[in-house]
């Protein structure tokens, strides 16, 4: 966790009750200056809640909100020097897009030159500088978006908060305003907080990701780590598809059993535990030819092939009752024979599983 004194931002012991309900429970958390953070979780987790209180429409029952090593709880919202960014843009209709982006240096009293100049200067960072005389009606939502985040920016905040913004726009919209927000945020270096339930949204643009679920921070890390090291069953189901297996432990915690196929873990885990293991890390092979090379693997039966485009996502049956997810893409070798009903050996590397208490036991 980053040094709070240094930290652009510094939830500590944060929470925010409702009368009875807690929208937000003890949450701390330190957020680096120049970082992108994520927060992610689904509906009613806290984490509009938590961007609430940084950007001061709300105060925390307890705890503290730190910027920069100071509290701001007593700092109203225009003073904190902070860009908010919604997923409705909240443009006003009656102004051109110039209009909309001058209009918080115009209520901070900036002159009309400084202010033409900035408003020109945002408008170039999201190349919209051919639609400053445009009024909202006149541009689409990935226009409106731009100027919606050039608003936010032309006063230049210390930070940027953003809640669901590409929440309104199609896909292929939100792939291009992922890769454009990527690129403002590394221009100017500011630090932006995210808030979104979108998992790939999440992991294609944070510096590291906080999972939030009934108003607590689950786990917090860098998207490859939260990905491959889930600290909990709930993060595991939670960050993209997976499969979480009973295993026996054998060898002292040394390795695990799953069906009788038996493999060796890279470090001692106590028992009882379960494995989790991701979709594209499961290779299928034949029953034939993976018996004869002796690896392990497990046998299973094809239960259901969905197909993906790219490839195809196969649900398999494993002896012992359990399911589990693989992918299987153009070329594999398995690619073309993926019947339901026929046999096969899943197999995955030792390394390509995480391992978690046995659900239930914590």
């Amino acid at each position: 966790m980053t040094d709070a004194s240094l930290a652009a931002v510094s939830f500590q012991g944060v929470t925010k009750r409702y009368g009875p309900v807690a929208a937000v429970s003890d949450v701390s958390l330190d957020i680096a200056s120049g970082e992108f953070f994520a927060l992610l979780g689904s509906s009613g987790s806290g984490k509009t809640t938590l961007l609430m209180l940084l950007a001061g429409f709300d105060k925390p029952t307890e705890g503290s909100v730190l910027m920069s090593g100071t509290s701001v709880s007593d700092v109203p919202p225009h003073r904190r020097q902070i860009g908010v960014v919604f997923q409705n843009y909240a443009l006003f209709p009656h102004m051109t897009a110039a209009e909309n982006v001058a209009y918080p240096l115009k209520m901070r009293g900036v002159g009309r030159a400084d202010r033409e100049a900035r408003v020109n200067a945002a408008l170039s960072l999201v190349n919209l500088t051919d639609r400053g005389a445009s009024y909202p009606s006149q541009l689409s939502g990935g226009q409106q978006q731009r100027v919606a985040l050039a608003r936010s920016l032309v006063f230049g905040p210390s930070l940027l908060l953003m809640d669901e913004p590409l929440g309104a726009l199609d896909r292929r919209l939100r792939d291009q305003m992922q890769l454009e927000l990527k690129r403002i945020q590394g221009e100017l270096g500011i630090t932006v907080i995210y808030v979104t339930h979108d998992q790939s949204e999440a992991m294609a643009m944070a510096n590291r990701i906080g999972i939030m679920a009934g108003g607590r921070l689950l786990q917090v890390a860098d998207p490859e780590t939260i990905y491959a090291a889930p600290s909990s069953h709930f993060v595991a189901r939670f960050l993209g598809e997976c499969s979480i297996l009973r295993a026996t432990a054998i060898d002292n915690g040394r390795g695990y059993e799953i069906a009788g196929a038996r493999q060796a873990l890279p470090l001692a885990t106590a028992a009882p535990f379960d494995i989790v293991v991701r979709p594209e890390n499961v290779a299928v092979r034949s029953a034939t030819s993976a018996a004869a090379d002796g690896a392990f693997g497990i046998p299973a039966k094809i239960r259901d092939v969905t197909y993906l485009g790219a490839g195809w996502r196969v649900t398999l049956a494993l002896p012992d009752g359990q399911s589990l997810l693989a992918t299987v893409v153009r070329g594999d070798e398995a690619a073309g024979r993926l019947e339901p009903g026929k046999d096969v050996i899943a197999r995955w590397a030792p390394g390509a599983v995480a391992v978690l208490p046995a659900e239930g036991t914590i």
